[in-house]
C-alpha cells in the first residue's frame, strides 16, 4: 500500500507541477513577449497556445482531484491538507469558469477576427490566471511545509 500512496503522491506532484509552470510561463513570460506582437498575432497566438495547453489542464485537474482524495483518506486531517484542497477544487472551478466563459469568448472573437473583443476576453483572462498561479503557488507551499506542519 505504501508503494500505491507514493506513486499516486508522485502523480499528483507531477500534474500540479504541470499545471502551476505552465500558467507560470503562461502569465510571466509569453505574456510579456507576447506584447512584441501586434493585437490580432497575439491574440490569436494565446487562443492557439491555450487550445492546446487547456486540454493538458483538464487531465491534470483529473488527476490532482481524484489523487489528493485518496491521500487524504489515507492520512489524518490535517489543515494543511484541508487547505490543499479547498485551494484545489477552488483552482478548478476558476478554470472551468475560464475555459468555458472567458477562454470561449476568446475563441469566438479571434474566429470572428473581432479584435476589441479577442482583446477584451483577455483582459478577462489575465486576472483569472494571476489568481490560480498566486493559489497554485500557495498550495505548493503547503504542500511542501506538510510535512513541517503536520
Amino acid at each position: 500500500m505504501e508503494m500505491f500512496a507514493s506513486g499516486l503522491l508522485a502523480l499528483h506532484l507531477l500534474a500540479a507541477v504541470a499545471w502551476v509552470g505552465g500558467i507560470f510561463f503562461a502569465y510571466m513570460a509569453l505574456r510579456p513577449a507576447s506584447m512584441l506582437l501586434d493585437a490580432p498575432l497575439r491574440l490569436n497566438l494565446w487562443a492557439a497556445t491555450f487550445g492546446r495547453f487547456f486540454p493538458w489542464v483538464w487531465g491534470f485537474i483529473a488527476v490532482l482531484l481524484v489523487s489528493g482524495h485518496v491521500l487524504m483518506s489515507q492520512a489524518p486531517a490535517h489543515p494543511s491538507l484541508l487547505a490543499m484542497a479547498v485551494i484545489g477544487w477552488v483552482m478548478s472551478l476558476l478554470f472551468g469558469y475560464l475555459y468555458f466563459v472567458l477562454f470561449a469568448s476568446l475563441k469566438h472573437a479571434v474566429a470572428a477576427s473581432d479584435t476589441p473583443a479577442a482583446a477584451q476576453a483577455m483582459t478577462r483572462i489575465r486576472p483569472v490566471m494571476a489568481t490560480n498561479l498566486a493559489l497554485g503557488l500557495v498550495a505548493s507551499a503547503l504542500g511542501a511545509l506538510h510535512p513541517v506542519l503536520g
